[in-house]
């Protein structure tokens, strides 16, 4: 039974320069594919029922706390005759938890000139809980399903044709998603908080100190205010540009320490202050600069999103 589309089906393609028998056991060998794939946790192959048998297996997802999603599939792999391969798949899931109820879609492998090979997917599936699941399902589970599926195909390429562990991979993924929502969140809470909702809280204060008058206090408080909550969704939404933010990141913080420390020397002592907040967000910054340095790091961007003409058909 097909899947009802409810939303637009999930397509990515990647070009990697590898051989194609490399990259079929990478993707059809589950204890491989674990590595690699945000999507699962675990992949269990069951034994065939015949040669020529569909290939079921059993899939795991640990969503944190000690829970774990479970669903079932069954997948077809063959190699055509022009040269590519391709291996179809359905899946479904009878966890109570899980949104999906059941899907089909599949992998190509296309090989390209100089080496390459274009490795794409294509997969749909009908979320399950009625209306709720399908705005649930469009607007969040499906788009983060997309990127996370963008993010493994990019993980992938990057371990056949750099030598990148995936498990390192995502650990710095992790690391860097940790580190930039934490400093997100802490300009997000200090420039809405103490600046917007709640001037009186003692932001006056220090920039009177600092000889700003009432007037001006009253311009510019807002002004940094919705400055400090741009710069955290900056953080926050914009990987792309995560390194060149966290870089400019780490120079304010130090400039604004510096700048207090010189004119209002005061904060410092009191408890809570300014001083502990700067120590931790410059630390924040400098674990996720590193997460990001060393080994090129994975990314959704390099993928496709969309088919191209050559490939609708």
């Amino acid at each position: 039974m097909a899947p009802k589309r409810m939303s637009k089906p999930i397509y990515v393609e990647t070009l990697i320069e590898g051989s194609m028998d490399d990259l079929w056991e990478r993707t059809q060998n589950p204890d491989l594919h674990n590595q690699w794939d945000l999507r699962f946790t675990d992949i269990l192959y069951l034994p065939r029922e015949s040669p020529n048998a569909p290939q079921r297996f059993l899939y795991k997802t640990r969503i944190g706390f000690g829970i774990s999603i479970t669903g079932r599939g069954e997948s077809i792999g063959e190699k055509l005759t022009d040269g590519s391969r391709t291996s179809s798949l359905r899946f479904w899931s009878n966890h109570p938890l899980s949104l999906i109820r059941e899907g089909s879609g599949y992998w190509r492998y296309i090989q390209r000139p100089n080496g390459r090979v274009s490795f794409l997917t294509w997969y749909d599936y009908e979320p399950r809980f009625g209306r709720p699941g399908q705005f649930l399902d469009r607007w969040v589970f499906r788009p983060l399903m997309g990127w996370a599926t963008a993010w493994s195909f990019d993980a992938l390429r990057l371990w056949i044709e750099k030598g990148v562990d995936p498990s390192r991979s995502t650990l710095r993924l992790l690391v860097d998603g940790v580190a930039r929502t934490g400093l997100a969140l802490c300009w997000i809470y200090q420039g809405l908080l103490p600046k917007l909702l709640f001037p009186e809280s003692g932001e006056r204060e220090i920039l009177a100190a600092s000889g700003f008058t009432s007037a001006t206090i009253d311009v510019i408080l807002p002004l940094i205010g919705l400055g400090q909550v741009f710069y955290g969704l900056l953080l926050l939404l914009v990987a792309p540009l995560a390194r060149l933010l966290l870089s400019l990141n780490l120079l304010a913080l130090i400039a604004l320490g510096i700048g207090a420390l010189i004119t209002v020397p005061g904060i410092y002592t009191a408890p809570f202050s300014p001083g502990s907040l700067t120590i931790s967000m410059i630390a924040l910054t400098v674990v996720a600069l590193i997460a990001r340095s060393g080994e090129p790091f994975p990314s959704a961007l390099r993928c496709r999103r969309a088919p191209s003409r050559r490939n609708r058909s």
